[in-house]
């Protein structure tokens, strides 16, 4: 295999692994990015002291975070989220049943 190892039947690279994400690192991004989630990848990378791209990588693999509308957020809604929203939801519609004129009242 011209001096590439094979781990579990995938192919590694070869060289150093990459310690840029170990666990200490992915929760230093962690507490810089729910600390202040307005920053950019450049700046919490920098703030860690790790590559952009380990740090973007810790994002998106192990904290299972996406960019939104120059914030940081979660990509799943947590339980309260979901459950606040079922009742938001089934408030408006209680509303909306009966009521001709709710749709006019809506602002969006």
């Amino acid at each position: 295999m011209s001096g590439l190892s094979v781990l579990n039947g995938a192919e590694c690279r070869p060289g150093r692994p990459s310690t840029s994400t170990n666990d200490d690192h992915v929760e230093r991004v962690c507490a810089v990015i729910y600390g202040h989630r307005r920053l950019t990848v450049r700046e919490v990378a920098d703030e860690v002291g790790i590559g952009i791209g380990s740090c973007y990588q810790i994002f998106t693999e192990k904290l299972q975070i996406r960019h939104f509308s120059a914030k940081f957020m979660p990509r799943l809604l947590t339980d309260d989220q979901k459950d606040k929203c079922v009742e938001i939801s089934q408030e408006l519609l209680a509303d909306s049943n009966g009521n001709e004129s709710f749709l006019k009242n809506l602002i969006t």
